[in-house]
């Protein structure tokens, strides 16, 4: 099984980019690319080569369901492992989400000493 070493995370709060940038590079020692909407991110994300998509559910412009269904029609990110983070925490919202095709959906605020092991966990289980 491949290791997981490399995330796109796609968000437009810098503040919460800060603290998934501190958590996942200089604590668990991922390599992270940061895209602050979905468009750089379909501009960006092949070419950086993601092992996981991290991605926010609501974004200014493109949100994160329109973010992935436009990465899933690049040949290269078609079967990338993807999880949404939301605020929107509701059941039926969390399990909409899932039936877009991605491991988990992470509710905000979310437990960020833990985030890290978290993704690996889900990495680990995904079935390939």
């Amino acid at each position: 099984m491949s290791k997981l070493e490399r995330i796109i995370y796609i968000e437009d709060d810098p503040d919460i980019q800060d603290i998934v940038r501190f958590v996942l590079e200089d604590l668990a020692g991922f390599t992270v690319h940061f895209c602050s909407s979905g468009d750089t991110a379909v501009r960006e994300a092949a070419a950086f080569g993601p092992d996981l998509i991290l991605l926010d559910v609501m974004m200014a412009g493109m949100d994160g369901p329109t973010t992935l269904a436009a990465l899933r029609t690049q040949p290269s990110l078609a079967k990338t492992p993807a999880v949404f983070m939301t605020a929107k925490a509701m059941p039926s919202e969390v399990t909409r989400l899932k039936t877009l095709g991605v491991l988990d959906v992470i509710t905000k605020p979310f437990d960020a000493p833990n985030l890290a092991k978290r993704l690996q966990t889900l990495w680990d289980e995904r079935e390939n």
